[in-house]
């Protein structure tokens, strides 16, 4: 078996030329100690796109793999679908000859629902596949290893692996998309777009098709020769002004309890969840905390003057214990544990919550040593929504 990355496939196919055989799918991906099977739709339709190209020529295969059946494309490309063809369909379209063109494709999208029988009637063409044709098997969701149509498919074709970008690789993945649709974004705004992407990671059809629209939409909002920033992303997702993440953190880094009340409320109405709300706060002090350290640039590295270390460092353990209270029900209703975090972080004590180390106060009880400065994992960042909190 030939396994071929999603963004690989275009190289394989310059050096080695077109294969009769591909199965396009998803990859699998070791979560602490298990193996998680995950793809999103928009690399997968990238991978169609590239074979497309390559068989049909790059006028057929349209942005994202949409289909076009103009001219002679119409007589040497076939479209079907597992869960509604059968093997002598699949046979058929795949032994008949090009017209005017050295190689035809047929592309099997849903192939995880092709029935076993099916599958079982396609092993002798898998070991002996058509040369002058392209037979490629589109599967959005793992197939079953067990079947031995899976086995002999794995053995003879190329697999096209879609597994979307990992965290460490997202930024790039970002950053290449933006020169694509030609905008220039800044550090802060590849980092909201990241962790856009990281909480819409189990939408249907994953997340990626979503930031690429965001970039389009930013493409077409910056003027030419200008950087978008975080501000600029947070502008086209249509929130509502003023009542994001990085709004509820400068209102807290101003010491404005009221301000930062009023953004938690706004966000609550709106149905936001309250551990997403957590999250995206740890997400920006996180933000904050690297501006601080690595001397970034920008709306965040001129938020991080109003935060001193100490603050930053008491206020990840005060996230791992709002944390705590939130998932552990019995601190009473969600919206007043987050009303208390706020209090806390602008030194304004509520419910036994202490104020910063940074914020000092007659007679302040002396404090035990900070176990440390990482931040909680287990949350990331808020949804979508008409008044995020991005």
């Amino acid at each position: 078996m030939m396994s071929v990355k999603a963004h690989e496939l275009q190289a394989a196919i310059t050096a080695k030329g077109i294969a009769p055989l591909y199965l396009v799918t998803g990859g699998k991906n070791n979560v602490g100690r298990r193996e998680v099977w995950e793809e999103d739709d928009y690399v997968l339709d990238q991978a169609v796109a590239v074979l497309k190209a390559a068989v049909l020529g790059g006028a057929a295969a349209g942005e994202g793999g949409a289909e076009d059946e103009r001219g002679l494309d119409a007589f040497n490309y076939d479209l079907l679908y597992g869960d509604e063809s059968d093997a002598a369909e699949i046979l058929s379209y795949a032994g008949e000859a090009p017209v005017f063109a050295p190689r035809r494709l047929v592309l099997l999208k849903a192939a995880e629902k092709l029935p076993a029988r099916e599958g079982e009637a396609l092993l002798p063409y898998l070991a002996t596949p058509c040369d002058f044709t392209t037979l490629a098997f589109v599967a959005a969701r793992k197939l079953d290893e067990r079947r031995k149509f899976t086995q002999t498919l794995y053995q003879h074709a190329i697999v096209v692996d879609c597994s979307p970008p990992s965290e460490n690789q997202m930024p790039a993945w970002i950053r290449a998309e933006a020169s694509r649709v030609g905008v220039r974004l800044n550090e802060e705004a590849v980092l909201l777009l990241k962790a856009l992407a990281l909480t819409l990671k189990a939408s249907p059809g994953g997340s990626l098709y979503l930031v690429r629209r965001e970039l389009e939409k930013l493409a077409a909002y910056v003027p030419e020769g200008s950087v978008a920033g975080p501000a600029d992303v947070e502008s086209v997702r249509g929130g509502e002004p003023g009542a994001s993440v990085f709004d509820l953190a400068k209102a807290i880094g101003k010491r404005d309890l009221g301000r930062a009340l009023y953004i938690l409320a706004r966000n609550l109405q709106a149905g936001e969840d309250p551990p997403r709300i957590l999250g995206a706060l740890a997400w920006q002090y996180r933000n904050i905390w690297k501006a601080k350290d690595l001397g970034w640039k920008g709306e965040v590295a001129e938020l991080s003057r109003h935060f001193s270390e100490s603050h930053l460092r008491e206020a990840f353990q005060m996230f791992a214990r709002t944390d705590s209270r939130l998932k552990g029900g019995s601190a009473g209703p969600p919206a007043r544990v987050l009303e208390s975090l706020l209090f806390a972080l602008c030194g304004s004590p509520r419910d036994g919550a202490q104020p910063f180390l940074g914020q000092p106060r007659a007679r302040e009880p002396q404090r035990a040593k900070s176990g440390g400065t990482k931040p909680i994992s287990n949350v990331r960042t808020v949804r979508t929504g008409r008044t995020s909190t991005h």
